[in-house]
């Protein structure tokens, strides 16, 4: 067992980088079609909304942007802020202890590492 935690811990840091990926993906695909990224209103949830075009207008998407907002492996939602300190936009999680900062699984895992 305590060979297994180690590498349950690395399987979660990889899949948290996964999602933020797929994420970024679903953000830069919104800010094409909408000419910006969503609000902080708006959150994360526009991107699995039904498609809009701007300002209400339907859309050539049929689809959303992401089927569903994936929670962080350790089961909280990913976190969102625009203007971001990395850059346009931050995305991360907390990790592990779901509390700002920390190192290792605890540490913070963002769109700017």
């Amino acid at each position: 067992v305590i060979n297994v935690l180690p590498s349950q811990d690395t399987a979660r840091v990889q899949k948290a980088r996964a999602d933020i990926a797929v994420l970024e993906q679903a953000l830069t695909m919104y800010q094409i079609d909408h000419g910006r990224f969503p609000t902080m209103e708006e959150g994360l949830e526009a991107l699995a909304a039904p498609a809009q075009g701007a300002n209400g207008a339907p859309s050539v998407r049929t689809e959303p942007y992401i089927r569903r907002l994936p929670n962080d492996p350790w089961n909280n939602p990913y976190q969102y802020v625009i203007p971001g300190q990395h850059g346009a936009y931050d995305l991360y999680t907390y990790g592990r202890d779901a509390q700002e900062g920390g190192e290792g699984v605890d540490g913070d895992i963002g769109n700017w590492q």
